[in-house]
């Protein structure tokens, strides 16, 4: 860890059953790259996703080997692709509820969900608290403290809207998983790297994973 825990102000992570773990990876890089500290918090059903996107079992007694591994994975797919150092990550097992992020005297910066599927948008909004993620992101909210929710999910139905109007109203920022082209996207990579950087734009957290619009049409193309 860069700092002793009394100094220590991490950023949660919730990672949910959503299909995405690619963006949440990408996050993760980018938030350590940032020299930023890490709470992860990996719902049980973001472990089949996981599983079924990367063919990587993330185990409670191994997580760190796990995380490694998926966090050096590219969004294509290949290992190896990128090198990250997981030494500031904190793990909390999703039914640990009595786990640091699940009360508001334990400090931190905020949190992201990142993917967050629409049972886990349903859970926050209702403050249901049925696992650690959703009752960490309650904290959050009550606390008054950042709370970025990258939904990701199509078509959305009435009630899945109406509780991103809950969260919104609630102080929480909905971002939805929606890579944009204008940044010269040449690679599944960028794409995801769009994404997690919007991500980080709403928590504030400085990054370098797309290339800005400067207000000059043409301009990604000519850079390719």
């Amino acid at each position: 860890m860069n700092a002793g825990d009394t100094e220590r102000r991490p950023w949660v992570v919730g990672v949910s059953g959503a299909s995405g773990t690619p963006y949440a990876a990408a996050v993760l890089r980018a938030l350590l790259e940032a020299g930023e500290s890490v709470d992860l918090v990996v719902s049980r059903a973001s472990r089949l996703t996981l599983l079924d996107e990367t063919g990587i079992s993330f185990r409670d007694a191994h997580w760190r080997e796990d995380l490694e591994q998926w966090l050096a994975r590219g969004a294509d797919g290949k290992p190896d692709t990128f090198r990250v150092c997981t030494d500031d990550v904190r793990y909390w097992a999703a039914g640990d509820l009595a786990a640091g992020p699940s009360s508001g005297s334990y400090a931190t910066k905020g949190m992201l969900i990142v993917p967050a599927s629409t049972a886990c948008v349903a859970g926050v909004a209702l403050g249901l608290s049925k696992d650690l993620l959703q009752r960490a992101a309650s904290v959050t909210l009550k606390e008054g403290r950042r709370l970025v929710v990258c939904v990701r999910e199509t078509p959305l139905n009435g009630q899945t809207l109406r509780h991103l109007v809950s969260l919104d109203e609630a102080g929480a920022i909905v971002l939805p998983a929606s890579p944009a082209f204008y940044a010269g996207a040449t690679h599944i990579q960028d794409l995801v790297d769009f994404v997690a950087g919007r991500t980080l734009d709403a928590a504030g957290v400085p990054h370098q994973l797309y290339r800005r619009w400067k207000g000059e049409l043409g301009a990604s193309s000519r850079e390719r």
